[in-house]
């Protein structure tokens, strides 16, 4: 990586727009997620897949890709009825199911190991796909340029809890054949971390995983130590497109890990019903996942349930509602019961600035995120429903996600914990503050926000009022060497 991408910028404006966090002590930011908050239980879980099954059985998935079409009716007991739809029997899917392995692994592209979907420490991503950004310095909202991906990704590398890379929207500023390897050329000459993308194809997501070849040492190292992860989906309803196919049969094939999640909007692409829309997406996914294990059995999968909630006023998805959580938890617990590695989504707002809404949409969806048994958390930094992208918004994520992953860490029940012996001692002359208790644990015991305020009213107001939203742009500059 470049000098400029590992360069802190220096600080600027003295004491009035000094970041708080220099104050604070070090502490270890990788908290276990002790907490757990099921939405669905076991039994649940299993009617949803039987109607997942059902649904593969009784209806099918229309699958656009000829080859993989021919393969699944001629080599693996699948039938089609008279509109073309595939039926996937429930022995096929068990058969998938029990190839794929437990977990998924991420590395830098220095072979550090970042991502374990079994580890109880939860990891960051930012989010994907947005059609603008809004530009941290003048305030406007506007299409994305390639600056704005290595922007991106200088804040990702930057940031203690994203692990993981991703764009957050597209460059409009290079032909359409250059955008693929152009934009991820953008993103690792700025950030040794694992990047996720989308790639419109199979041939874009080949160009992407070469240039990830060229900087690991090849294809073999590439598989061996995966720096990137292809984010897929299937079309709701039950449609399986060419470039989907291709692409889950490409990373199975050279062992690279793949995401396979529909995004499906209750009520529009799929039952207004959450049971309902959870067994379509259940089922729709669990089709990519039979023909990326019959392209490879065992190679790397996750899952997730993307529920996409609309306001039916206004025909926008809400991403801050209570829905989209529900959505994502519940497809956790669902994802969990049946044995494949998954993902939620976080950190997003519909929210048009960073301001109240979208602390508190953020706010909610990371704690919930936290607690939903999955230790891959991505979407982080989209405003307006995930139309747009910011800079901002990620490195208020990032602040939030510290106050989320030390609430998931619970309460440690222990007879040391509990510290009758240290009542005994430190009690009556009060002599807490003093003690070995306090001083040996502390750092872990609290939070100390790197951002938030939590000084004197008056003395903040001494100190020249700076504001979240000046920490926020005073971090970035940092970050960015504006």
């Amino acid at each position: 990586m470049s000098e400029t991408a590992t360069r802190r910028g220096k600080r600027r404006g003295g004491r009035n727009t000094a970041l708080a966090r220099d104050a604070q002590p070090a502490q270890d930011l990788r908290r276990t997620q002790n907490l757990r908050l099921p939405v669905i239980g076991q039994d649940k879980a299993m009617a949803i897949h039987n109607g997942a099954l059902r649904i593969l059985e009784e209806v099918g998935v229309k699958i656009d890709d000829e080859a993989t079409r021919k393969d699944l009716l001629e080599n693996h007991g699948c039938c089609a009825d008279e509109d073309g739809y595939i039926q996937i029997p429930a022995e096929r899917v068990s058969d998938a199911l029990s190839t794929i392995p437990d977990r998924v692994l991420l590395h830098n592209r220095d072979g550090k190991q970042v991502v374990d979907t079994r580890s109880d420490t939860a990891a960051y991503c930012a989010g994907h796909n947005c059609v603008n950004v809004l530009d941290h310095r003048t305030g406007e909202l506007r299409p994305g340029v390639l600056q704005d991906l290595a922007n991106t990704a200088k804040v990702c590398e930057a940031l203690p809890h994203l692990d993981v890379a991703c764009t957050l929207g597209y460059p409009t500023d290079v032909p359409a054949e250059e955008e693929a390897r152009s934009s991820v050329n953008a993103m690792m000459d700025n950030t040794i971390k694992p990047i996720a993308f989308t790639a419109h194809d199979e041939i874009k997501a080949q160009a992407i995983w070469q240039s990830m070849a060229e900087r690991v040492g090849g294809w073999q190292a590439l598989g061996d130590t995966p720096c990137g992860l292809d984010l897929t989906g299937p079309v709701s309803p039950l449609k399986l497109g060419d470039e989907l196919c291709r692409r889950l049969q490409l990373g199975a094939r050279n062992n690279l890990p793949v995401v396979c999640y529909p995004a499906i909007f209750p009520g529009m692409a799929g039952p207004i019903t959450m049971a309902g829309v959870l067994a379509q997406s259940a089922a729709e996914t669990l089709a990519g996942v039979v023909i990326h294990q019959i392209a490879a059995p065992g190679a790397p999968v996750l899952a997730g349930s993307s529920v996409l909630p609309m306001d039916m006023k206004t025909a926008t998805i809400a991403y801050g509602g209570p829905e989209y959580m529900l959505g994502n938890l519940g497809g956790t617990d669902y994802y969990n019961a049946i044995g494949l590695p998954t993902w939620v989504g976080a950190g997003c707002s519909d929210a048009h600035a960073v301001d109240a809404q979208a602390a508190s949409e953020v706010g909610a969806n990371l704690v919930l995120a936290n607690l939903a048994g999955t230790s891959f958390i991505h979407n982080l930094g989209f405003l307006s429903s995930g139309r747009t992208g910011s800079l901002e918004m990620l490195v208020l994520c990032d602040e939030l996600a510290g106050w989320a992953s030390r609430f998931a860490h619970g309460i440690e029940v222990t007879e040391e914990t509990i510290g009758v012996e240290v009542v005994k001692r430190a009690a009556k002359d009060n002599t807490y503050l003093t003690d070995d208790h306090t001083t040996e644990r502390y750092l872990t015991e609290s939070w100390f926000p790197p951002m938030f305020e939590r000084s004197d009213a008056m003395m903040w107001r001494d100190d020249g009022a700076v504001t979240m939203q000046d920490k926020i742009k005073a971090r970035l500059a940092e970050i960015l060497d504006i």
